[in-house]
This record gives structure tokens, sequence and C-alpha cells, in this order.
């Protein structure tokens, strides 16, 4: 039987790309799902499952949590701006959601005494690495405003984990793909506008390196880290490939039957990391495993895509 089977579990930020994922796999487990959402531009109601109870609002409303939190038995902090360069032109819309939603979220865990907490956080946290991973224990030295308030959210976490006693582990994740992902990001981006006719924009020489891990996999990991993580840990969610963005790029070009005339190079993005990697070992030591290699879940993301005009057109 299920870990999660009649267990009252919270997902904040549940009407987004990975959120949404999480939400409908606890639901196939038999879960009592709550999502709580504000919907931004980058969450959408289609997404939530029917099985769930939906309650939009926002994570820095702290009387909105103090009626939602109480009677839940696990809290899943996806509620976040996750693009870099909306952050590079708005810093404050990320430090208010980012920072300030994760503490008060954190508050209304430690007055309804729920059981379980997790932040799901970010390899960018890190900055860049030449070589070798990221330890779990290694210190933060985020470049970008998205980066930075992802730290300062874990970092709070940390704190009230060792201050007050709040159950709450932090995963930090690789890339994460697959379907329903806003188009705003590389692969889908790349995909649709390959489908739309337009060019497609890749940074600077392409030699940027990053991890791919499928939606599948992120989701499979937090619920392990929610089961049995332990409290102000911090566990990594690694892909199972490392490529350059020129690789990605090649790679989706070769799915889509298209070829390098349709790249254009433009400017790259102010502080752009070359390289993360993360090492897993707290995670691999629960029992996790990547199981859905790229050039799968490339296939598949790009046939949802295909399938899916309507839903990601609504979102351009």
């Amino acid at each position: 039987m299920s870990f999660f089977r009649d267990r009252a579990v919270l997902v904040c930020g549940g009407a987004g790309f990975i959120g949404s994922r999480f939400a409908a796999d606890l639901v196939a487990e038999g879960a009592r799902v709550t999502v709580l959402d504000r919907l931004s531009y980058a969450g959408g109601r289609d997404n939530v499952p029917r099985e769930a109870a939906f309650v939009r609002g926002d994570v820095c409303d702290a009387n909105l949590l103090a009626d939602v939190v109480p009677g839940h038995e696990i809290v899943v902090n996806f509620a976040a701006e996750s693009h870099v360069d909306r952050s590079i032109e708005a810093p404050e819309v990320f430090t208010r959601t980012n920072v300030l939603g994760a503490q008060t979220l954190f508050d209304a865990c430690l007055l309804g005494r729920v059981g379980r907490v997790v932040q799901v956080s970010t390899d960018e946290v890190y900055g860049s690495i030449a070589e070798g991973s990221w330890a779990e224990d290694a210190p933060v030295m985020p470049s970008s405003p998205y980066s930075a308030s992802k730290a300062a959210a874990d970092l709070m976490a940390l704190a009230y984990a060792r201050t007050y006693g709040l159950p709450v582990s932090i995963t930090r994740s690789a890339n994460t793909y697959g379907p329903r992902q806003h188009p705003e990001k590389l692969i889908p981006r790349f995909v649709t506008n390959l489908l739309t006719g337009l060019k497609l924009p890749l940074y600077g020489d392409g030699r940027n390196v990053r991890e791919w891990l499928h939606v599948a996999d992120h989701s499979r990991a937090v619920r392990l880290v929610a089961e049995r993580g332990e409290p102000a840990a911090v566990y990594h969610v690694p892909g199972a490939a490392e490529l350059t963005n020129r690789e990605v790029t090649e790679r989706v070009l070769a799915e889509m039957h298209a070829d390098w005339s349709a790249v254009e190079h433009v400017a790259d993005r102010k502080g752009h990391d070359l390289r993360y990697s993360l090492a897993d070992n707290r995670l691999a030591a629960l029992g996790y495993r990547p199981g859905v290699d790229f050039e799968r879940g490339l296939a598949e993301t790009v046939r949802w895509y295909r399938d899916n005009e309507a839903w990601w057109k609504r979102r351009l």
C-alpha cells in the first residue's frame, strides 16, 4: 500500500508544471490532495487533477494559509517564480513569492502542526561548477535574482528546522522538462517555435551545461523525500543526462526533423552559469534512480506538444 493513501497533502504551486504532475501522482496513489495556487501566468486550472480540491490563493497570504494548512499531514512547496530571464527584469517579484511566500508558509505549518514539509528548490543555488558535482552540504553561491531567492528560501527552511523544529526537508533538482511545461522554457520554447515556424534563440555559443530531469522522475524523488526524508536535510535530484544547450538543441531538431538553419544565436544572458552538476548520495541511499532516459523523455515531450496545441497557444 502506498505511504500516501488517505493522507491529506497540501501542494502549494500545484497548478504549475512540476507541482501539477506531483499532485496527479499523489491522487493516483490515493492521497487526499489540496492544491493551493494563485494561477499566475505559469499556472493553469486545467493542469490540476479533477480529483484534487483546489484553492486559489497566494502563499504570501498568512490569513488564507491559517485556514488552509491545518488538517494536512504533509505540505510540499512548489510555489515559486522560476524563470531566470524574468528575475533579471523584476527581482522584487521573485523575492516576494520565493522568499516571503516560503517564510509565510513555514509559519503556517508550525501553527498547523504539520508533520512533514518539503521545500522544492533548484541546483542553481550553487552557481557554476567547472568539474565534478556539488555535494549536498556545499555552500550556496547564486548568480541570478531567481537563484538568490531560492537560496534564501532554502536557508529560511533550515533556520525554521533548527530554531523552531519545523520538520522540513529540501530538494534541489536539475533542469526539469516534460509535458505541461510553460513555453518560456528552453525545450518547450524550441519545440513550439518549430511548430509555428519561428527561429530557435540559442544563448551565446550554446556551451552551457545542464543535467536534464524528466518531470516524472522529479515527482517521484519529491514523493520519496516527503515519505522518508530527514528534517533539515538537503536532497539532490540530478538528471539522467548531462548535455550542453547546443546538444539539447541538436536533439530537438533531430526529433522534429529540422536542421540547424532554424537556429539563431542571441546575446548571452547576464550572469549565465556555465555548468551545474549534482551529487545524489542522500537520495540514492533512499533507493532513487532516474527512470526516464533523455531520448525517450524528449520524444514523449515533443509528441505531447504536437498533440496539445491549444494548451500551449493559450500561454504564448
